[in-house]
């Protein structure tokens, strides 16, 4: 009983002593009796019928209990009377009053039911929404994927037939060994991109992560060195800072080279010259979500996380586009300079790996976009 109920079932508690000893002393005044009616009704707030039973018994006991006490002569039979008057009157109170309470118990109990159904009704659409626009980007993703593959066919032969004049061009004898790097990372980017277009031919859904456990430096150096010439250009400073004793990171270097490269160019899109882009690394403690989804992925227990953040001092951006970051084909860039695909495909092979991509920004500070994914355990690192 809560203290609502309590405290009401004391006052009329209260009330009935009252009435009771008023009778005692003032027998003959059989007016006093109908104060029995306050208990009642205070009772049948709340909505108990056994409790009711008992409050009407006690109260009609007592309005009989006066009879007991001595009457003039003669006025006996009017006063049994008078009395059961009264006991008829606390009976109709008490079933109008349980009655009425029991109706508004009703009708709480059906606006309550009424209230979840409307939020079950809510919830629903919600849903249905959520799910058709889930079916509209399936759609869109779908064209895309169709219109990737023709164009993919078509790009695969000018592909070869320059990965033949660059491996032709490397093994001329005038090249520097300056020219030489250069060129095996021209040749290294055009194999990828070779091997992107036969993923995309084999099938329209992108190829699942092959991970491995890699150092970082082997994930975030290569990404560097072949983003270095453009932040140059635009006159942005690039820092790699790798923290000291990283654990190993399970990864598909091909695939987060492709997530990199993808973030790296948003950053330098959003940095205006003068500006500064830092990529850093380091290891924390897995929560016990991130744990759950490295171990699936990994299919070992993980408790280590290796974060990649991806700090720019760019324009940031405002928290309604924040929020619609990771939607399909939402881009802020300029038309034909993006597709809005990069952030999504990103995200998702990130989870594939059993991590994480976050974004936080704001506008006129940059944006920080950080890479969560399953560390080696220290455990494990020492025994290897």
């Amino acid at each position: 009983m809560n203290i609502r109920n309590r405290l009401v079932l004391s006052i009329a508690g209260a009330c009935f002593l009252i009435i009771l000893i008023v009778e005692k002393f003032a027998p003959a005044n059989v007016v006093g009796a109908y104060g029995y009616v306050l208990p009642i009704l205070l009772v049948a707030i709340l909505r108990n019928r056994r409790l009711m039973l008992v409050t009407v018994f006690a109260c009609v006991v007592a309005t009989y209990a006066g009879l007991l006490q001595p009457t003039k002569p003669g006025r006996f039979q009017a006063a049994v009377i008078n009395r059961t008057v009264v006991v008829g009157v606390l009976l109709i109170v008490a079933y109008f009053g349980m009655s009425w309470e029991e109706r508004k118990a009703r009708e709480e109990a059906a606006r309550a039911a009424l209230a979840r159904e409307t939020e079950n009704l809510l919830r629903a659409n919600a849903q249905l929404v959520e799910v058709k626009d889930q079916l509209n980007r399936s759609e869109r993703l779908a064209a895309v994927g169709q219109l990737v593959a023709s164009v993919a066919h078509e790009v695969g032969t000018p592909l070869h037939s320059i990965a033949w004049h660059v491996q032709a061009l490397g093994e001329e004898p005038s090249v520097t060994p300056d020219m030489k790097k250069r060129i095996e990372v021209i040749d290294g980017q055009l194999n990828r991109v070779v091997r992107i277009i036969q993923d995309l031919l084999s099938s329209t859904r992108q190829r699942r992560p092959d991970p491995i456990w890699l150092p970082v430096d082997r994930v975030v150096s290569p990404v560097a060195a072949l983003m270095e010439p453009a932040f140059q250009a635009k006159g942005v400073s690039l820092r790699v800072d790798i923290a000291h004793a990283v654990p190993m990171v399970w990864a598909d270097a091909e695939k987060l080279h492709q997530v990199l490269v993808n973030v790296l160019a948003n950053a330098l899109a959003a940095t205006s010259e003068g500006g500064a882009v830092t990529v850093e690394a380091t290891a924390r403690t897995a929560s016990p979500e991130e744990a759950e989804a490295a171990q699936r992925a990994a299919e070992t227990p993980l408790t280590t996380m290796v974060t990649i953040s991806v700090r720019d001092t760019g324009c940031g951006m405002p928290e309604a586009d924040l929020q619609k970051a990771f939607t399909p084909f939402f881009t802020t860039k300029a038309i034909g300079t993006g597709t809005g695909l990069g952030l999504f495909l990103s995200r998702e092979t990130v989870e594939a790996h059993g991590g994480t991509l976050t974004l936080q920004s704001e506008v006129g500070k940059g944006t920080i976009v950080v890479i969560s994914l399953p560390g080696m355990n220290p455990a494990t690192a020492t025994v290897a």
